[in-house]
């Protein structure tokens, strides 16, 4: 697991304000933590085990598959986070970049659907190797995530690592954050609970980690980072009923970083010592994310 952080990603941090970029998640296996499943709010739900309609299915092999789409009439945008402004009329990408499958670990992070920001409309959409990896390798070999996410170099080594997530079980899911249709940012939603990093905490059952990199120099020091990462949370926890959740693992010298969780409403809960840097254990609870 590569010492990254938030401002660049969601792990620990580049010293840049309110921008995110995390230690990214691996693929191997992990041991859960042996805490009972509070289920999305303390009640033991089970992971919802949904199916596509053949005529979702249909609808979605017709869309192109070389861009990132606008919203089509009808398309729900998911819960958004209370404090957040809305503008349901912005451009927003919404093409499927490949089919979830009926043992998705992550509740079918495809079909999430656009989130209203105050920053404009964004989409996670799940990366395509083909379409993605020049941009991604682009941003891994700037400086300032380099340091932290270790996948500089030529294209092939972000391509083994997003590779390795997408040809997994589907614990981790790399993707495309694009603001009002313009790509701006890499996120992995990961399992953490299946995840490494559960040996080194209190994993419970469903937790979901992030990790997060703002690409473009011009995002970062906006501000950015903590919006985003509220917003994307708040979505993890619509999406996922059984996540009672959400974690992250800045490295505890970032204070951008970790200043940046708090913004977006996550709680300071401990320091862990990992493999590769000391972090601060960072958590969004499902039964708090009205009120922080």
């Amino acid at each position: 697991m590569p010492p990254a952080d938030p401002t660049t990603g969601t792990g620990s941090a580049v010293p840049v304000p309110d921008d995110v970029s995390s230690d990214v998640a691996s693929g191997s296996d992990a041991e859960s933590g042996p805490l009972a499943d509070p289920g999305a709010d303390g009640q033991g739900e089970d992971t919802m085990d949904l199916h596509l309609p053949d005529e979702l299915i249909a609808l979605i092999g017709e869309e192109e598959a070389g861009s990132y789409g606008a919203r089509g009439p009808g398309h729900d945008t998911a819960e958004p986070s209370p404090s957040l402004n809305t503008t349901r009329d912005s451009f927003v990408p919404s093409a499927l970049p490949f089919l979830p499958t009926k043992d998705d670990l992550l509740d079918r992070v495809a079909g999430w659907g656009p989130v209203d920001t105050s920053a404009g409309v964004f989409h996670l959409v799940p990366v395509r190797i083909e379409r993605d990896l020049p941009l991604v390798s682009r941003w891994m070999n700037d400086p300032a995530a380099a340091a932290f996410w270790e996948l500089s170099g030529p294209p092939n080594v972000t391509e083994d690592h997003l590779r390795a997530q997408l040809c997994g079980d589907g614990r981790s899911v790399p993707c495309i954050g694009a603001l009002d249709g313009t790509p701006m940012s890499y996120w992995e939603v990961y399992r953490a609970d299946l995840d490494p990093l559960a040996r080194h905490y209190p994993a419970r059952p469903h937790d979901t980690g992030l990790h997060l990199l703002v690409g473009a120099v011009a995002d970062r020091g906006r501000g950015l980072g903590g919006l985003l990462l509220r917003a994307v949370a708040d979505l993890v926890l619509a999406r996922r009923p059984s996540c009672a959740r959400v974690i992250a693992e800045p490295d505890i010298r970032n204070t951008p970083s970790i200043a940046a969780f708090l913004t977006a409403g996550f709680r300071f809960s401990s320091e862990v010592e990992l493999p590769a840097k000391r972090a601060a254990l960072m958590v969004r609870d499902r039964s708090l994310r009205h009120v922080m």
